[in-house]
């Protein structure tokens, strides 16, 4: 322990401290800085400047207390060593302190072990030094005799300090020595008294300065009062504005009022009334805003144009001071004091000092701050109580008042329990609401009348209790009373006393009030009967009495500052923690740090969903937000992005001094778009330029006279199919112009409607953004263009692998920055029993994630408070060669590590530790940097905080790694559904679907026919021989190998119509099987499988089937013994008595058939018939009529006659299921789906509502494609009428108002 502590110390002796801050009066900067501000301020000061609690004798006394003093005693030791003890130093001034030590006391057994310090400019209101904002307390010493240091960062301006033991030696008592390291500290202040200001006027220079720095400290009890304030032309201002205690910043453009949730508002800061000093820096250059508070800053865009020629050479402090000029808006005066007021290197308060002419003082403005300070008390915890005496009432009437802050919207606040247990009251938070009421006995009701609102908000709030006779009422920050009966009066009898905080006693008060906590919070100005109560006596044990409780001091802080809730999500608090809100986010997590949706359309198509809207967060938990797009899953999905200008749009009159141009809003952002495009493997627009007498560029020059902007605002004159910088159209890379002395049809300029179309597919210049048109001004000329989505196929990160083959092989990358919020995921497979995926290391921190053991996962961190370590224990082995995922998180609430989809391991943050994750070293992955425990297997899609890591590229450099990583069908061949058969690809898996009734990527799109009256699907078993029936028994014999001892049928339907064949086998020997609809909608199986047996019917007497629903079918023959299913529903096997094997089988056939003298009447009637309606997913053993009728790929396999049409009935009706949307050619990838996004899975309805749309988007396109045709027979002209009109175009932004949108285009 000891060797721990000096190594400890060695370190921060070590570690160098860098200060600038102008605004303290002081410089400390470098190593030079820390020499000149580290200087020991207490070997200078008398023994009076010291003071404590208590002394355990004379010897003990605080004077002894100094660093590495032998005298007397040694040191400080109390009277008693608890909680309540400290020690006091006053420096005599106000300094600037930058560390403190600490040593036990000499030769004994005394010593502290963790301390906490205060700070105070005059002895009262004490404020704790807290470390990285959170931490409370600073470790101490481990013996009597060794120094521990510790470096404040950031320092602090203060006159007193004091020491407050938390922990001390097991073996001994409480004992120190201390010692203050600093420098003296200039300071230049104000005090404002809520009336007066000062106005600071300077000269402005001839040139535009680059930057305004206003930094200043302010000191205050009061909630809100104006800081600064400078005046603009044209009502351009800005405001720093005190307001509930945080700080808003206006920067105003305008005449328009100006609010804190506006484009120019901005809030800091919290808790700022508490009468301690606060630091303000204030930067404006040109547009960029910076506002720092404390520690915190926010940078920000300034509205509109705002500069600093716009505004005034004046600033006006403590309130808005404008002489000669009107001021729109009234705000209250800031009633405090300030200090150290700089104006770009110019200190204001000096030059009021000096009385300069600069300088306008309204009202007298004193150059000190010697406010009176009020004393608040803390109750830390809900047992924190304060117990006071009643006082006799004056003229019959009692009173207690004071004021109180929380964030907690529950607990007790006062209570009055008088010695006979009658005449109590309890006064409550409830909901943020007061509630006040008797006490009554146990199992009374209670009569509580509630006031107030949103009282847990963190601002001070003034109650006042009054009770005359029975009459007992409550008012809130003076806006009215609430009053309540009361069963007896509220004089407290002797012996009486009221109770501030704590529970109701036990046994007391209904069970409600019972269940109250007590109150945490601060309160302070606590009178009884109009006389105020000294808190100090009670804090030196002459008055009351109390339990934990912080006197003269309110530890209250706002744990939601900085608000460490990410992706906007709201946070709320209580004296102990923080929450977060993350609704409406797309965001979840303690924090709203882990993404909802997934980042790509690859990765949905790998959760097994269907083509749909869905959103996407290309970022993962980055700081973009997910938006919609439409995923086409084709075998490697495209992400389909449209915009608002995808209308034909047609242009007339333009010319170089009136160019039209037209900007597309996309349904995402640049930056969510730009995301999109660097995860993809290929990104495509179509881009149509139709024209008619309107070039593309100036043939005499090449200049471009119609051109795109891509991406980063850059232009092109390369069209679609031609490569950048070609300054061609597709027809001039494929030499195919209809003028070949062109590159692009368009610049042959001729009288007709031509145009130059293709596919824009270089990533680096995509998105188009922007279209700008010149030549459509001359006689004749006119233009149109069409832009359309952006498609982009893939995501090359999904599939970014490499394989680890031996333990002393890693990759490295930079550093893993990720203080607050760090999050990992990666897929993973492997044969090894163990191995670390990554680690990354600091001084002390560290995180790592290994695989323990075969069925253990664990992550390993250390933030500053020691190891932590989170596991996740499987059921089954994870060495077994699948592909597994590791998702793992850490913030500032929590850790978290989840396998699969097991359920997470969780660890939770201390409340009060440290908060940031400092590394140091390269990130290596599969590995670690001793080359120990490496990991023996594959890596996959490594994202680190939403960005993936190019595991290939490395591992192409590195020995021991391979890039890419083989074998994924053990892992996602379950997606390829109905029969189809997972293949492996070197960059993922494709599901081979040729044996299955289905089709799509996996393999789960229904293959679904309608049959008209009369058509028919015969499917011949032997393509090279005819499909009679006629057949010889040579035939027969040579066939013989098809004879089956059983199969599997399945298919679904739907009709009106009986009789109904649905479907018919037979063979060589005239043996068949037949499955029809009677004329009652009943359902049959016929069986012969002999011609020398009887024939085997089945029926099955269901309801009517023929009833317009979709059925589904499975009948399944084993021997003789047929099993049967309809609607997922298993019926009683039967037996068959005509055979047990299916011998020569020729021919299947749906519908129609005719000309089969050997089948029983029923099935000719039927088949005479044929069948009506529509037949889904029919498959017969590996075999798929329906697929091979209507996608053919054995001709002479399939003979169609009649009306047979694909259709989408079976998945209209599929139980959810939403049909995939592919395309005849991978480079197209077709219409957008406009639904809903979804997040999770598809919905049921989508397929009817897509099913209706194709078909009406298909007479639309039919009527189209006809009047087009009529339309060109009569020459593609121009009605002179519509010309000239000017039109609004609600689908594109355009710059002039003479293009037209949609269908109001004209000849093209």
């Amino acid at each position: 322990m000891v060797m721990v502590m000096v190594m400890e110390v060695m370190m921060v002796m070590m570690t160098v401290m860098v200060v600038n801050d102008g605004v303290n009066g002081y410089d400390d900067n470098g190593d030079d800085g820390h020499d000149s501000c580290n200087q020991p301020l207490t070997s200078a000061l008398p023994a009076s400047a010291f003071s404590s609690s208590s002394e355990l004798t004379s010897s003990h006394g605080p004077g002894f207390a100094r660093l590495n003093r032998r005298d007397g005693a040694g040191g400080w030791t109390p009277l008693v060593s608890n909680r309540n003890q400290w020690l006091q130093i006053d420096l005599g001034d106000r300094v600037a302190v930058t560390a403190v030590a600490t040593q036990g006391g000499y030769g004994s057994s005394d010593w502290v072990t963790s301390y906490l310090l205060m700070f105070s400019d005059s002895g009262r209101n004490w404020k704790q030094y807290r470390r990285e904002e959170s931490i409370s307390g600073f470790p101490g010493n481990a013996n009597a005799d060794s120094v521990v240091q510790h470096r404040l960062r950031p320092p602090v301006e203060a006159r007193h300090l004091r020491f407050l033991p938390s922990a001390w030696s097991p073996a001994g008592r409480i004992g120190m020595r201390v010692e203050v390291y600093g420098c003296p500290f200039r300071s230049d202040m104000i005090d404002f008294d809520g009336k007066s200001s000062l106005l600071y006027r300077f000269v402005q220079s001839g040139r535009s300065p680059v930057k305004d720095i206003i930094s200043l400290k302010f000191k205050t009890m009061q909630s809100g009062g104006v800081l600064f304030h400078r005046q603009g032309r044209n009502g351009n201002c800005i405001t720093l504005e005190l307001v509930k205690g945080k700080l808003l910043l206006f920067v105003n453009s305008g005449d328009v009022e100006p609010s804190p949730s506006g484009p120019g508002g901005v809030a800091l800061g919290s808790l700022l009334d508490d009468q301690h000093w606060h630091s303000v820096l204030f930067e404006h250059a040109r547009q960029r805003v910076t506002l720092s508070v404390d520690r915190h800053s926010r940078r920000f865009q300034a509205p509109g144009q705002l500069s600093h020629e716009d505004l005034d050479p004046e600033i006006s402090f403590g309130g808005i001071l404008a002489p000669g000029k009107s001021v729109a808006f009234q705000r209250k005066n800031f009633d405090g004091c300030l200090e150290n007021i700089n104006f770009n290197g110019e200190e204001v308060i000096d030059l009021a000092k000096r009385r300069r002419p600069q300088i306008i003082l309204r009202v007298n403005a004193s150059f000190s701050c010697s406010r009176p300070h009020t004393v608040p008390v803390t109750f830390p915890s809900a047992g924190s109580h304060l117990v006071l005496p009643g006082s006799p009432a004056r003229d019959g009437a009692s009173s207690i008042s004071f004021q109180f802050r929380t964030w907690s919207p529950a607990g007790l606040l006062l209570s009055s329990w008088p010695p006979r247990g009658s005449g109590g009251f309890l006064l409550a938070l409830r909901d943020g609401a007061l509630s006040l009421g008797p006490s009554p006995s146990p199992g009374q009701a209670s009569s509580d009348v509630t006031t107030g609102v949103g009282l847990a908000d963190g601002q001070w709030h003034a109650v006042s209790l009054t009770a005359w006779g029975n009459l007992l009422s409550v008012a809130v920050d003076q806006a009215g009373a609430s009053a309540a009966q009361a069963a007896l009066p509220l004089e407290t009898p002797a012996g009486g006393a009221y109770r501030f905080g704590g529970c109701v006693p036990p046994g007391s008060g209904s069970e409600r009030q019972a269940s109250l906590a007590g109150f945490q919070g601060c309160l302070r100005l606590i009178s009884i009967n109009a006389r105020e109560v000294d808190l100090i006596s009670v804090q030196r044990g002459l008055l009351g009495n109390f339990s934990d409780l912080q006197i003269d001091s309110c530890g209250l802080l706002d744990r939601c500052l900085p608000n460490h809730c990410e992706h906007g999500g709201r946070c709320s608090q209580t004296w102990t923690a923080f929450y977060c809100n993350c609704s409406s986010t797309g965001y979840t997590g303690a924090t709203c740090h882990h993404p909802l949706h997934e980042q790509s359309c690859e990765a949905y198509k790998h959760r097994g969903e269907s083509s749909g809207r869905f959103y996407v967060d290309p970022d993962g938990s980055g700081p973009l937000r997910p938006f919609p797009a439409f995923c086409n899953m084709t075998d490697i999905p495209w992400t389909v992005m449209q915009h608002n200008g995808s209308a034909l749009t047609r242009v007339k009159g333009a010319d170089p001094e009136h160019p039209h141009w037209a900007a597309f809003q996309y349904e995402a952002s640049l930056g969510q778009l730009l995301a999109t495009v660097a995860r993809s493997r290929h990104c495509q627009q179509l881009l149509e330029f139709y024209c008619r007498r309107s070039r593309l560029q100036d043939s005499r020059d090449g200049t471009p006279l119609s051109w795109w902007v891509g991406r980063s605002q850059e232009t092109h004159a390369y069209w679609g199919g031609s490569v950048p910088d070609a300054h061609k159209c597709a027809c001039g890379s494929a030499g195919s112009c209809i003028d070949p002395e062109y590159h692009c049809n368009c610049d042959a300029d001729w009288d007709q409607w031509t145009n130059d179309t293709g596919v824009l597919s270089h990533k680096e210049h995509l998105p188009v953004t922007r279209i700008v048109v010149t030549d459509a001004a001359r006689p004749g000329s006119a233009a149109a263009y069409k832009l359309g989505p952006l498609l982009c196929q893939g995501d090359r990160s999904f599939w970014n692998s490499a394989s680890f083959h031996t333990e002393t092989s890693y990759l490295h990358f930079p550093t893993f920055h990720a203080e607050l919020s760090a999050d990992v995921s990666f897929f993973f497979k492997t044969r090894a029993s163990s191995g670390v995926f990554l680690e990354n290391l600091g001084i002390t921190d560290f995180i790592s994630l290994e695989l323990r053991s075969p069925m253990e996962v664990a992550f390993s961190f250390d933030v500053g408070n020691g190891p932590c370590e989170v596991t996740v224990q499987a059921p089954a082995p994870l060495n077994d060669g699948r592909w597994h995922l590791v998702r793992a998180e850490r913030n500032t609430k929590e850790a978290w590590l989840q396998v699969d989809q097991l359920p997470p391991g969780t660890h939770t943050a201390p409340e009060d530790g440290h908060l940031r994750l400092q590394l140091n070293s390269q990130l290596f992955v599969g590995g670690t940097a001793t080359r120990q425990r490496g990991f023996l297997g594959c890596i996959r899609s490594l994202q680190l905080n939403g960005q993936a890591l190019d595991l290939e590229g490395r591992a192409q450099v590195t020995p021991g790694v391979e890039p890419g990583c083989p074998g994924h069908c053990s892992t996602y061949g379950h997606l390829c559904h109905n029969g189809g058969r997972c293949q492996e690809r070197p960059r993922g898996f494709s599901c081979d679907c040729e044996l299955s009734a289905f089709s799509g990527p996996f393999c789960a799109q229904e293959i679904s026919a309608h049959f008209g009256t009369g058509s028919s699907v015969t499917y011949s078993f032997h393509e090279f021989y005819p499909l009679s029936t006629n057949s010889s028994p040579l035939a027969a014999s040579f066939h013989g190998d098809m004879t089956l001892a059983g199969e599997t049928i399945t298919f679904s339907f739907q009709t009106v119509r009986t009789p109904s064949l649905l479907l018919y086998v037979d063979s060589f020997y005239k043996e068949y099987l037949s499955v029809i609809l009677a004329k009652n909608g009943s359902l049959q199986i016929r069986y012969k499988l002999d011609v020398h047996q009887d024939l085997d019917v089945f029926n099955f007497h269901f309801k009517n089937m023929a009833d317009g629903r979709l059925h589904h079918m499975k009948i399944n023959r084993e021997g003789g013994v047929v099993f049967v299913e309809v609607d997922q529903k298993a019926r009683s096997p039967v037996t068959l008595s005509s055979g047990t094997e299916f011998n020569a089988i020729k021919s299947l056939v749906l519908g129609k058939i005719s000309g089969n003298s050997h089948v029983d009447e029923d099935t000719a009637q039927a088949g005479a018939w044929g069948f009506s309606g529509c037949l889904s997913a029919l498959q017969f053993e590996s075999v798929a009529p329906l697929k091979a009728a209507l996608h053919p790929g054995h001709p002479g396999r399939t003979l169609v006659q009649g009306p047979v049409a694909s259709s989408e009935c079976g998945s209209r009706q599929g139980g959810g299921r939403v049909r995939e949307h592919t395309h005849a050619r991978a480079g197209h990838p077709g219409a957008v789906d406009e639904g809903e996004p979804r997040a999770d899975g598809p919905h049921g309805d989508s397929a009817v509502i897509g099913g209706a749309v194709a078909v009406v988007v298909f007479v639309l396109l039919c009527v189209a494609a006809v009047a087009a045709r009529l339309y060109q027979q009569r020459g593609l002209s121009t009605t002179a009428g519509t010309e000239g009109r000017e039109k609004q175009v609600p689908q594109c932004e355009l710059g002039r108002q003479d293009a037209v949108c949609g269908d109001q285009q004209e000849g093209i």
